[in-house]
């Protein structure tokens, strides 16, 4: 993971790219994978664990009757993090990850696991509904960092 972060900082400095992230059930882990890699100040704008809902609403503007609607876990509200995270950031690239981590709070529906990730590059938004099979919380966040390590590095 190391790695794929200090050559996704190289990309990023060698093209003058900006990067933003908004964290949810990773924490700050997606953040840190960036941040701990020398120069890396050159190329990361923001980061914010908007890890409660009052978060989202307050912070990124997401709308409360989406959350109602669709919950924080979902592809709806991955996609207004992701666009209003640019705004605020103005970053070439922003990242919104939202999901469960587990072990608990899982749904049928809605199951340990689930991961919604958002990535806006330019005008160009994906938003990829992913269902990671390890119930561990720690092996979910590592995953789903390494899962946008390779996005963000596919598309810089």
């Amino acid at each position: 993971m190391k790695n794929l972060a200090n050559k996704i900082v190289q990309k990023l400095t060698k093209k003058k790219l900006k990067i933003s992230f908004a964290e949810s059930c990773t924490g700050g882990l997606l953040s840190s994978s960036i941040t701990s890699i020398s120069g890396s100040s050159k190329v990361f704008n923001l980061g914010l664990v908007t890890y409660s809902n009052k978060a989202k609403i307050g912070f990124l503007k997401v709308p409360k009757k989406i959350i109602s609607k669709y919950g924080a876990v979902s592809k709806e509200c991955c996609l207004l993090m992701v666009k209003n995270l640019s705004k605020i950031s103005k970053a070439n690239i922003s990242v919104s990850i939202t999901g469960i981590a587990g072990p608990n709070g899982g749904t049928k529906l809605k199951p340990v696991g689930l991961v919604y990730i958002g990535v806006k590059k330019g005008n160009k938004i994906i938003v990829k509904k992913n269902l990671f099979k390890n119930k561990n919380r720690i092996s979910i966040q590592k995953i789903t960092v390494s899962t946008v390590l390779n996005i963000i590095d596919k598309i810089i």
